[in-house]
């Protein structure tokens, strides 16, 4: 018995409050397939709303406390190599057909997730390759075409985004697409946005498969200040908990 709990307690099975991940992210559903209400309060799920009114029903993942105690914040998760192949191909679909607004030469992917999505954005748009940014560092990549980076679900310091030299010529003066699977607090994104403009990229317009919560919408602009466009498949707030569930955080 104690060996089973153990395998369970690593599935994440037995973290208070929150579901296992395991069956997450296979199917996108209509509103009266879904097993909850499409409204607040939520208890472990969020359903996200696509464009072609399908929902697609997220795990909410509690926000890490300094004290270990029960979180008061949580968001909700999308682990893109963990979805089913149909789902990242119509996420995929839907970020292309918002990205059509914009005139762009090519297309970058940044690390890890967004490299699910990036060829299929690709194909969709009618490109037969994109660039991709990496985190591992090969013998002949160069340190200053590198980038720090960190994440809002990736805790840790000193890791770096690097860009194969190789493909400098692909990017250097071109209109740039980047996309990745989710924007949230916009530090992951600004990271790579550094990188492109020292690579003499223009980004025209940035698609992500989720649009998570707002503070990315200060981060992500040009040098003169402008917004640089963010296409989603879905947005999804984060939220905070109440005495009956998450409620989305608005402030």
């Amino acid at each position: 018995m104690s060996e089973i709990a153990s395998v369970a307690d690593l599935c994440g099975q037995n973290l208070p409050g929150f579901d296992a991940t395991t069956d997450y992210w296979q199917a996108t559903v209509t509103e009266a397939e879904l097993s909850q209400s499409p409204l607040p309060p939520y208890a472990k799920s969020y359903p996200a709303r696509l464009p072609d009114g399908r929902y697609l029903l997220l795990p909410l993942r509690g926000m890490p406390t300094a004290d270990g105690s029960a979180p008061d914040r949580c968001v909700a998760s999308l682990i893109a190599n963990q979805a089913s192949i149909a789902v990242v191909e119509q996420l995929a679909l839907h970020m292309a057909e918002g990205a059509r607004a914009h005139a762009f030469d090519v297309i970058v992917g940044l690390p890890t997730l967004g490299l699910a999505f990036a060829p299929l954005v690709a194909r969709h748009l009618g490109h037969s390759r994109y660039v991709p940014l990496g985190y591992s560092r090969k013998y002949w990549y160069r340190d200053e075409l590198s980038e720090p980076v960190s994440s809002i679900t990736t805790p840790g310091k000193g890791k770096l985004l690097y860009i194969d030299p190789n493909q400098l010529n692909l990017i250097t003066g071109k209109r740039v697409l980047v996309v990745d699977d989710a924007v949230s607090s916009g530090t992951t994104m600004v990271s790579g946005l550094k990188l492109l403009e020292r690579c003499g990229a223009e980004v025209v317009a940035i698609a992500v498969a989720m649009r998570q919560g707002t503070q990315w919408q200060t981060r992500l602009r040009r040098a003169d200040g402008s917004a640089i466009p963010v296409v989603a498949a879905y947005d999804c707030p984060r939220m905070e908990r109440r005495a009956d569930g998450w409620w989305p955080e608005y402030s």
